[in-house]
């Protein structure tokens, strides 16, 4: 985008129905990478393929083969839920009757089906996200690109909807491109990169990303950070990251007696301590913080 680079020399393949995850910061260049697979923006250098096509040389091949569900809704809301997903089964050259008997069974999977006739712009904002992932997947996609497809809804839809994806997944050995910052949807991944300021950092299966961090966090709640770095010093040799009030360092060992001295050092500089397994949102934080958690 002018001198700003958004995506640098990103090298990554996904094999044929797995689940993948690209994460990052905002602006790490996510949304670019997906739009690029897509055939919405052309890379200006280097190239891509999806589903075997090029996506620079096959465009139009590449898009039979994918299905797109974009941050913001792309529904038409002056239409019902029947006219877009009728609309959508034309482009894609699906007969009238052959769209039906899809969305039937798509539309009953989120207790939808008395809706179809119901405009776009009268549903709830779950139902609306529900009726983008059906007009994704509506003609079964070998690649299913998603870009925070589940932001701002509540945990039960979400949830839902994962299952959905997932059981699609399954039974049709589709791919699936994802990028999100819940990062708990991102566990289930096969592969997950972690990209930054349009490069790879880290690559990996979930687990073993998170195993690499060490064997536990602990947390300090604390307005005297210095007081809190001093008191800590080489004993858990890596320095900390910093999440708001919070600092959080990587610690090797589960010792539970070398953690509770570690505590008694810091004694009154924090306010609150805790100690737990790592997840996919500290290498999160340390992939922000400028460290690839390998």
């Amino acid at each position: 985008y002018g001198e700003s680079v958004a995506v640098d020399g990103l090298d990554l393949v996904v094999a044929p129905g797995r689940f993948f995850g690209l994460l990052g910061p905002n602006g790490s260049g996510k949304t670019t990478t997906l739009q690029m697979l897509a055939t919405l923006l052309r890379p200006s250098g280097g190239h891509a393929r999806v589903a075997g096509f090029d996506t620079v040389r096959d465009p139009i091949e590449v898009r039979r083969r994918i299905g797109f569900v974009f941050q913001e809704s792309a529904l038409d809301r002056t239409l019902t839920v029947a006219e877009n997903l009728r609309f959508a089964g034309m482009l894609h050259g699906l007969s009238a009757s052959e769209t039906r008997r899809r969305w039937t069974s798509l539309l009953d999977l989120f207790d939808m089906g008395d809706r179809r006739d119901t405009p776009v712009a009268a549903l709830s904002g779950g139902q609306r996200r529900a009726l983008d992932i059906i007009r994704g997947v509506l003609h079964e996609p070998a690649v299913l690109l998603l870009d925070e497809p589940t932001i701002g809804l509540d945990l039960p839809i979400r949830r839902r909807i994962w299952r959905f994806i997932e059981t699609l997944r399954v039974r049709n050995a589709m791919s699936v491109v994802l990028t999100t910052h819940y990062l708990e949807e991102a566990d289930p991944c096969d592969q997950v990169a972690f990209i930054r300021r349009g490069k790879l950092v880290s690559t990996g299966a979930p687990a073993d990303l998170v195993a690499a961090l060490g064997q536990r966090i602990v947390e300090f709640e604390t307005d005297r950070a210095e007081a809190v770095v001093a008191a800590v010093g080489d004993a858990l040799g890596t320095p900390p990251v910093r999440d708001g009030r919070t600092l959080l360092y990587r610690v090797a060992t589960d010792d539970s007696a070398a953690l509770a001295a570690l505590q008694d050092r810091v004694g009154a500089a924090a306010t609150a301590t805790r100690v737990r397994r790592p997840n996919l949102g500290d290498v999160f934080l340390w992939v922000h913080a400028g460290e690839a958690a390998t």
